[in-house]
């Protein structure tokens, strides 16, 4: 039986040219519903399992696209150059982390989405479970554990 710190979560693309790896238990996994989730991703919403950078790897170049979000903080989307997949982001209101978008990783089945963030941006055909904690907007929450 492997113990939560030997987990690791591998990754890539959709043409392989990116491949990552992340170790250990997500801090949390989320959906977003925030507009700019919503058009990056084509969908009613993004779902990610947030690491810390310091259990993160990446092999191959990423681009990356910055944008602002209506909380005042910097988004930064990196996306797979050859094939356009939207791969992993962070965001400067929580400094050590990294958020991996869960249908590039190679099994995620495991991984169940805790919360719900930006539900005031949610289409009406866009279901959430029931046992998922809602929040209108991003909460002030702040993960433990990052690195700078």
């Amino acid at each position: 039986m492997h113990k939560e710190t030997d987990m690791a979560y591998t990754g890539s693309c959709h043409c392989g040219a990116v491949r990552y790896k992340a170790e250990g238990k997500p801090v949390v996994v989320a959906h977003c519903n925030c507009t700019d989730c919503q058009r990056l991703s084509g969908a009613g919403h993004s779902t990610g399992a947030m690491f810390g950078v310091d259990k993160f790897e990446v092999v191959g170049n990423v681009k990356e696209y910055r944008l602002n979000s209506d909380h005042g903080n910097e988004v930064i989307k990196s996306f797979c150059p050859e094939c356009g997949s939207s791969l992993f982001g962070r965001n400067n209101g929580m400094k050590g982390f990294i958020t991996i978008s869960l249908g590039t990783m190679d099994d995620s089945a495991n991984l169940v989405p805790e919360v719900s963030v930006f539900d005031r941006n949610r289409k009406p055909w866009d279901v959430m479970g029931e046992s998922i904690m809602v929040f209108d907007t991003q909460p002030d929450w702040k993960p433990e554990g990052g690195s700078k």
